[in-house]
């Protein structure tokens, strides 16, 4: 039996970890096999020989997939079997390859396909923060040209200690939680959220992650020295370049474009086109056959020009291309309740990035319900992110929501959970819109800012206000090196780094950090913190100007949802036989009625746009639930008539028995013709019996006594 290669380790806290190659997927061109506890992950790499023709990009596509078996359960749905992948498998997906793709060859541009596969799983340990060691490690024994490893771990604080690649359950009570990926020497990605954490501990987390990560590369590279086939990696020939023409193109386009760079015209359009003229410019100095021969390679080397001139402008003048200052803000305006129909709506608009934003209040019924491999469960807050192709002067089809869609609204919608209040307080579902209809730079901070407004707007009550920022790097060869505030589109993508951070007054509530860049330093990482505190500060005194709290009351037309607390017994007898009795309490006061059971008590969730609705629907499951007290007089329906007396429902549900012999002062020997069924008459609760619970009834106590006869 061949059991390939292993790797133990065990890392800082104690916990082992097992890496192996050579026994499964051997026809791949690297992979391996993670194992924590009962938790494993097999990671498939392969990349083509060749580069497609005319390919000048990293061709990665990253999968990762949750076996339903890794956990002992079926698939959900009608076909039974995984299908498209869930948004927590897209957002892992995203994980790592935004961590790996910086650590490939800038020259390397073949179709290279990394698949992970969740194979078991002991729910304890979390796959997503080990996603990332088994692809790099497949990588790393695989003859693919990559500068890793690299590998990820997550971070979470419980009760003011930090702990790496916590468990499930430890999760659940953490204020910070952060996946962080670096290579031996550099951070190269961070993305998680906080409940208000300062700069300093965000940092302190981060550096603790790397020292984890440290531990798994040393394991990855003793793993890969005893796979031959690990080294050396292959030789590879993607890029065919005409020296003259880079040297032509750098010497007649430089001080143009930098030109350009240094005018500070704020309105992209204009800029794009002058960048253009200048292109165009050069083009008409060659021959056909020139251009010919060239091909793309002039459009490769004057985004190279572009690159240069910006990063010059920006390290050596301190101007950007807007015109800004290294930390000014873009001009910001503001604008709630735009649309007149929605539960809650804002506008809001950062110099060419503007989202529109709706809010939609639910009930219970309307959450999300998770039913993966690994997480399980309902979600009751929402946030979703649209990116028309319009936002950017684009034609493109629609193909329904991308990944960058999914991972931008979740940032968000991490960004503002932290601040949002808790039942009761809180008993909507609520779903967050954002429409990106403008985009320059930041979008998803946009629907930060816009989420929050649109909240109040609504009438949420938002503990605090948040706003978020894009941050970006330009660096050079030696140890120059600007951040820069509130980053435009050309500057996120020609750039070092795209560092989002999102916060309250009081501190950070998410972070999104991107680095294209080896070797980036603490102290720029926290110069980067410390100016996203400024103009994070900076947007939300901006955003206060528009509406600085909550509304006082939802929208007229928003549901009200009263919530009610009964003793568990109470649960069925609010429900009925088959539902029947909440059915026709819906029906006949037109509200929605939930009922959940948690702990010792039912919780009932009433909704309804009318009032006087659920005030009915309250009265209706208030009288269900009331204990009737020993000498309380009813007005009550007659149900049922038998031989010895009749059963009167006294309260809704609650029937008890009249005696024959109580139903007069007078003797009465038979039913017939005294009672009929839906009669309605008084009564006085007389008894209660004490084993089982039933209700005796008079009517002859509430009758005046006959007056005895006289001779």
């Amino acid at each position: 039996m061949n059991i390939g290669v292993r790797k133990t380790f065990v890392m800082p806290d104690g916990v082992e970890v097992t890496l192996e190659t050579g026994k499964l997927a051997k026809q791949a061109h690297g992979s391996a096999v993670i194992r924590v506890g009962g938790t494993m992950l097999l990671a498939a790499v392969v990349s083509n020989e060749d580069a497609k023709e005319g390919v000048d990009f990293m061709p990665l596509t990253v999968e990762y997939q949750e076996k339903y078996a890794s956990t002992g359960k079926f698939p959900g749905g009608f076909f039974k079997r995984e299908a498209r992948p869930s948004e927590n498998e897209i957002l892992t997906s995203r994980l790592v390859d935004r961590a790996l793709r910086p650590l490939f060859p800038d020259d390397y541009h073949s179709d290279t396909q990394v698949i992970i596969q969740l194979i078991s799983s002991d729910k304890t340990h979390l796959p997503d923060s080990l996603a990332c060691l088994a692809a790099s490690t497949a990588l790393a024994v695989s003859d693919i040209p990559f500068n890793g490893p690299i590998s990820e771990v997550r971070v979470a604080r419980v009760d003011g200690q930090l702990h790496v690649n916590p468990s499930i359950e430890l999760l659940e009570n953490a204020d910070l939680d952060i996946i962080v990926a670096a290579s031996q020497d550099s951070i190269v990605m961070v993305e998680g959220e906080m409940k208000e954490v300062s700069e300093e501990d965000m940092l302190e987390a981060i550096k603790l992650a790397h020292n984890a990560i440290r531990v798994q590369i040393n394991a990855i590279n003793e793993l890969a020295a005893m796979v031959p086939s690990s080294s050396p990696k292959r030789t590879y020939n993607h890029e065919k370049h005409i020296p003259e023409l880079k040297e032509q193109i750098f010497s007649f386009c430089l001080d143009k474009c930098a030109e350009v760079a240094r005018s500070g015209n704020a309105n992209k359009k204009a800029r794009s086109e002058a960048f253009k003229a200048i292109k165009e410019e050069f083009k008409a100095t060659l021959t056909e056959e020139q251009l010919s021969a060239a091909g793309s390679l002039v459009s490769v080397y004057f985004h190279d020009v572009e690159k240069k001139a910006m990063r010059q402008v920006i390290l050596n003048e301190s101007k950007r291309l807007d015109g800004r200052g290294l930390r000014d803000i873009r001009s910001i305006w503001s604008e709630v309740d735009y649309l007149p129909s929605a539960h809650g709506s804002a506008i809001f608009t950062r110099g060419e990035t503007q989202s529109l934003t709706t809010v939609t209040l639910g009930n219970k019924m309307d959450e999300q319900m998770i039913d993966g491999a690994v997480l399980e469960g309902s979600n009751n807050f929402l946030l979703h992110y649209n990116f028309p192709s319009f936002s950017t002067g684009e034609a493109r089809p629609n193909r329904g929501t991308s990944r960058r869609e999914i991972g931008h609204g979740n940032l968000a919608l991490r960004a503002l959970k932290p601040m949002l209040p808790k039942a009761p307080e809180n008993p909507y579902t609520i779903r967050v819109v954002s429409d990106i209809l403008e985009s320059n730079g930041s979008s998803s901070m946009a629907t930060v800012c816009a989420g929050t407004l649109a909240l109040m707007d609504a009438g949420v009550k938002l503990k605090k206000p948040v706003s978020g920022i894009a941050m970006g790097l330009i660096t050079d060869d030696g140890s120059k090196y600007a951040v820069l505030s509130d980053i435009l589109g050309d500057e996120d993508h020609l750039g070092d780094m795209d560092f989002k951070v999102t916060g309250t007054i009081d501190g950070i509530t998410a972070c999104q950090m991107d680095i294209k860049v080896m070797g980036l330093s603490y102290e720029i990482m926290l110069n980067a913190l410390k100016q996203a505190k400024e103009g994070r500060l900076h947007i939300l005194g901006e955003m206060t100007k528009t509406l600085s709290a909550p509304r006082e009351d939802y929208k007229p037309h928003a549901p009200r949802i009263i919530e009610l607390r009964i003793p568990k017994e109470f649960i069925g007898a609010v429900i009925g036989p088959g539902g029947k009795i909440i059915q026709e309490m819906q029906k006949e006061t037109q509200t929605v009625i939930v009922i959940e059971e948690v702990g010792d008590q039912g919780v009932v969730q009433i909704s309804s746009s009318n009032k006087e609705s659920i005030d009915k629907a309250v009265a209706k499951i208030r009288s269900i639930v009331a204990v009737p007290e020993i000498g309380e007089v009813f007005n009550g329906k007659v149900k049922s008539i038998v031989a010895f007396g009749a059963f009167v429902e006294i309260l809704p549900g609650k029937d008890g028995l009249l005696h024959i012999s109580e139903i007069d002062h007078r003797r009465i020997e038979t039913m017939d013709g005294v009672l009929k069924e839906g009669d309605m008459i008084e009564v006085k609760l007389i008894d209660i019996d004490k084993k089982t619970g039933k209700f005796k009834l008079s009517r002859k106590v509430l009758l005046p006594k006959p007056e005895k006869a006289t001779n």
